[in-house]
């Protein structure tokens, strides 16, 4: 094999420790590594911080992985964003999603409207309807209480169930992200949802202490969340979960994160996709002036999670937050941009636009992949064990329309 190019495109050959700690966790990811007792876990520390010089070996071994079991193929899902209530409980520093009732731009979506913007969404091609609310508003506000009286519901979960019904109407497949559930109420949602998800963050109950980034959201706690996906996978419910970059965890927090992930699907099998996302500042939040995760961050967290979830897991980067960087996400292991809107803004991260499809496509053409759609839940979820019965029949229905041809820009006219 020849030598590896560093970013000033001159030959590097890997330092010794680098190159013993890629050989390590290579050799062992050959599968998930789901157990830090195996000693991996100082060689994921060493490479998560490896030097720029080293940079290109790891994405290799990262890129050689995914090859080995997903081909050059990589994936979107063609959705519509449902910010059903941006109404919740938690006060986290880089968040501008959230608010109290009263507040500009406080909502909490009509019926009307949801059937709405899903039947628009229907007709542009969609087919996942991505539920999207605050965490547990109903504990913090007695107007929103009133809200859901009048709406018939005494719960939020109650109403988000009624949304997902009609997404299914409409001819969409619901996926929700509605903060920590318990037991019940992934129950109510596993009948009229695909998947569900939430978003890990970090495994560190640090980010918790008071000045961190979760000292006022109580349900940031890492203990409540990796209960809650443990119980979605003793549910047998397929889930998206993930990682956030920049809030003030160090680089092997993140590893200690992935570690955690690796263990629960090991345990249960049904993490179907792991984001690696990135915080973005934005000058509202009180983090406005913290530094974003550069490029090469994001590069070596998206290979780290490559080697240590395995060759088989579904690993996601969103497009929209790092616009200059997809080239760098593909060569470091991603097969999978999430969810693309052809409609509805990223209400997370309204800032950052959605790519447009056929852009997207030529650039993964460029690097020698093909873009392809899919549906919210992938196809090793579709079977008796993690769909459940009564989302068969929509299931097949939109999988039909999916003709697995490849997207190609248009031709210059």
């Amino acid at each position: 094999m020849g030598a590896d190019m560093n970013v000033a495109g001159r030959p590097t050959t890997p330092a010794p420790e680098f190159a013993n700690a890629l050989r390590r966790v290579t050799d062992g990811a050959t599968g998930l590594i789901a157990n830090t007792a195996t000693g991996l876990i100082a060689d994921a520390y060493a490479l998560i911080r490896c030097a720029d010089d080293d940079l290109p070996a790891l994405l290799a071994a990262a890129g050689a992985l995914r090859d080995s079991h997903k081909g050059r193929v990589v994936t979107y899902s063609r959705k519509a964003f449902l910010p059903i209530t941006n109404l919740c409980r938690d006060r986290c520093s880089y968040c501008t999603f959230r608010k109290d009732p009263g507040d500009p731009g406080a909502w909490t979506m009509r019926r009307d409207e949801i059937r709405d913007w899903l039947t628009r969404a229907r007709a542009l091609g969609c087919k996942e309807a991505l539920m999207c609310l605050g965490d547990k508003p109903e504990a913090a506000f007695p107007e929103y209480r009133q809200t859901l009286r009048a709406l018939g519901h005494a719960s939020t979960i109650g109403y988000v169930r009624e949304a997902c019904e009609i997404a299914i109407e409409v001819g969409l497949l619901p996926h929700t992200n509605a903060g920590v559930l318990a037991a019940d109420e992934m129950t109510a949602l596993r009948p009229v949802n695909v998947s569900l998800g939430l978003m890990l963050e970090n495994v560190t109950p640090r980010l918790r202490a008071r000045g961190m980034v979760h000292q006022n959201a109580p349900d940031k706690e890492p203990a409540r969340r990796l209960e809650m996906i443990a119980e979605a996978g003793r549910l047998r419910i397929p889930f998206t979960t993930g990682i956030l970059l920049g809030i003030g965890e160090t680089p092997e927090e993140r590893v200690d994160s992935l570690f955690a992930i690796a263990d629960l699907h090991a345990a249960h099998g049904h993490v179907q996709e792991v984001i690696i996302q990135n915080f973005r500042a934005k000058p509202e939040i009180p983090l406005a002036d913290a530094p974003e995760p550069t490029a090469s961050e994001m590069a070596r967290a998206v290979a780290v999670a490559r080697l240590l979830l395995g060759g088989e897991m579904n690993i996601q980067a969103p497009p929209n937050l790092s616009p200059n960087d997809h080239r760098l996400l593909l060569r470091a292991g991603i097969n999978d941009w999430g969810g693309i809107s052809p409609l509805t803004l990223d209400y997370v991260n309204p800032e950052a636009p959605w790519p447009a499809i056929v852009a997207l496509a030529a650039t993964c053409a460029e690097e020698g992949f093909t873009l392809r759609e899919r549906l919210a839940i992938y196809p090793e979820y579709v079977d008796g064990t993690f769909l459940d019965p009564a989302l068969a029949a929509p299931v097949d229905a939109l999988a039909s329309t999916i003709t697995g041809e490849d997207i190609h820009a248009p031709a210059p006219s």
